[in-house]
């Protein structure tokens, strides 16, 4: 006779699964930064209006005055409207200024509050505490404003470069494609700037854990990194390059990147002061002297805009991840012994 089988012991029950953990702490980061959050929204508001304004009705109103202002030069008994076409220049000016300080007011809040302040009064390290890692903290600090400011920054960015495009060649003080206000606030690199700055300020706030120090140490950094950008753009894309006479003087419409002399052999000289042209009998007796046959300029043409808008935005998107990632190995050096610091 087979004997019975004995029933299985019953092992552990197995632990509930735990409870999603970035819902939670996007909803957390929502309520801690509120203040912030308004603050941006009403910033993106308020220069998609004035940016809506200025490509439209301004530039309208502008351009008007400008064509009354052509007639006024030939008939000076014509009016021309000067409050439409300095109302333009303004509004131009202040609304591109705004966007190109964007990047920094990310890097000061990020360094500041987002991080720095959590550090400091020991809000991070309670969080730590109650089943949420040091890595999932930091990510989730993360992921919502890089969200938000990517969004924001580039509407802001297409509607500066469409309100640009409607006062290209109807208004007179319209900048040119390659001035700052254009080149850097009408593109992708202030969004990719915008995101530099919040890795900037993420990875100072780690290192100092002091709000203030981090606020300043972040908005020095992407100061940095915007003049190391706008110095190295010009360089990240092959320019063109046009041989004028040395009647005619350095030649070409565009970014500038350099120009000189250009002798018979081929050799580039730099070009001697106060002498643009062979006009001067005594700049000419000197270009004699010196064997130069014609000027050459090297630059940038209109055609170069998306490459070199594209190439700075690469880089600074790399940047970008190289700041993440050592904010990341920040934390977890300086967490290494933290209960709970595993991913």
């Amino acid at each position: 006779m087979t004997a019975p089988t004995p029933a299985a012991v019953p092992g552990p029950a197995a632990p509930p699964p735990a409870p999603a953990a970035p819902p939670r702490q996007f909803r957390w980061l929502l309520r801690l930064h509120r203040p912030a959050l308004y603050a941006w929204t009403g910033l993106v508001l308020a220069l998609a209006g004035l940016l809506l304004w200025l490509g439209g009705p301004l530039t309208d109103a502008s351009a008007a005055g400008w064509q009354q202002y052509n007639a006024y030069q030939a008939d000076a008994a014509k009016a021309y409207d000067q409050d439409a076409i300095l109302l333009y220049k303004d509004v131009s000016q202040y609304t591109s200024v705004a966007l190109l300080v964007v990047p920094f007011l990310v890097a000061a809040w990020a360094g500041a509050s987002l991080i720095g302040r959590e550090l400091e009064s020991g809000t991070a390290r309670l969080a730590w505490t109650q089943g949420v890692t040091p890595t999932r903290w930091l990510a989730a600090k993360l992921a919502l404003p890089a969200a938000l400011i990517t969004t924001g920054t580039a509407l802001a960015a297409l509607l500066h470069h469409l309100a640009w495009s409607a006062g290209r060649g109807r208004v007179d003080t319209a900048k040119p494609w390659y001035s700052v206000e254009t080149l850097y606030a009408g593109g992708p690199v202030i969004v990719a700037l915008a995101l530099a700055g919040l890795a900037a300020g993420a990875l100072l706030g780690l290192l100092l854990r002091r709000s203030l120090a981090a606020l300043i140490g972040a908005a020095c950094t992407t100061g940095v990194l915007w003049i190391a950008m706008f110095l190295a753009l010009p360089h990240l894309w092959p320019t063109a390059t046009r041989v004028s006479s040395l009647r005619e003087g350095p030649s070409g419409s565009g970014l500038g990147v350099a120009e000189g002399l250009l002798t018979a052999d081929g050799d580039r000289l730099d070009i001697p002061r106060y002498c643009g042209s062979s006009h001067d009998p005594s700049c000419a007796t000197l270009f004699d002297r010196l064997n130069a046959v014609s000027f050459y300029k090297d630059y940038h043409p209109e055609s170069h805009y998306w490459a070199l808008q594209l190439m700075a935005t690469a880089v600074l998107l790399a940047v970008t991840a190289l700041l993440t990632v050592s904010a990341f190995r920040v934390l977890r050096h300086r967490t290494a012994g933290h209960k709970g610091a595993a991913v």
